[in-house]
């Protein structure tokens, strides 16, 4: 099946989240994170995705937004990080955090290709189109779709219906791509294309499916379709 359209996961695929914490780290005013940035940053993520789950499982949904503040306080607590406007910084950056360096130009090679392309996230609608409009690629992107029209976080069916339904397309032909292995598995698993970008050179999720491709960052996208 022809390729017709390439959605991708948001947060660690197309937005650089530990760009938040290195760049507050980095600032005069909050020298408390200059030891523990990678940590927090490791950290806020990890909780941030387990409560999702956690809240997908339970039935208890609540936007992204809240599960970033969650996640966010267990990290500083754990790294002994107690100044409130260091917390205060953090979420303010999350709000801007830049996209890969590759990201602007693989979206706008799809794009000249007349392939759909779409975000497919977690995140709340504000956070989602702060990100877009910080790292200029809205003109990449033909729509972005949000967990919280379905009210249950990835990997629920629900959530990956969303492309089919906003593109009128069959799921093989999709292109999902993810930087989390969970999420690329979970979309194998309902049936798209998928490629996995492992950044870390992690080793593959022993999950219900795996992903189609592992790629070591975006560059290598326009390749597979």
């Amino acid at each position: 099946m022809t390729i017709t359209t390439c959605v991708f996961d948001a947060y660690g695929t197309l937005f650089d989240v530990t760009a938040a914490a290195q760049a507050a780290a980095a600032e005069p005013n909050h020298t408390d994170l200059a030891n523990v940035w990678p940590a927090i940053a490791r950290d806020w993520r990890a909780k941030q995705l387990e409560y999702s789950w956690l809240r997908a499982v339970a039935g208890r949904h609540c936007d992204f937004w809240q599960l970033t503040q969650d996640g966010l306080d267990w990290a500083l607590e754990a790294n002994h990080v107690t100044n409130p406007g260091t917390r205060a910084r953090l979420l303010e950056l999350y709000w801007e955090l830049p996209a890969y360096p590759e990201a602007p130009t693989i979206l706008e090679t799809l794009k000249s290709r007349g392939i759909n392309t779409a975000i497919l996230s977690n995140g709340s609608p504000a956070m989602l189109n702060a990100a877009v409009t910080s790292a200029k690629i809205g003109r990449f992107l033909d729509d972005t779709l949000s967990v919280e029209d379905v009210g249950v976080f990835k990997p629920s069916d629900r959530v990956y219906d969303m492309v089919g339904a906003r593109f009128g397309c069959v799921k093989d032909s999709v292109l999902f791509v993810s930087s989390n292995g969970w999420d690329a598995a979970g979309a194998a698993g309902y049936g798209f294309q998928t490629a996995w970008v492992n950044r870390a050179g992690a080793p593959v999720d022993r999950l219900y499916a795996a992903p189609h491709h592992v790629v070591s960052d975006l560059t290598a996208i326009p390749e597979l379709i």
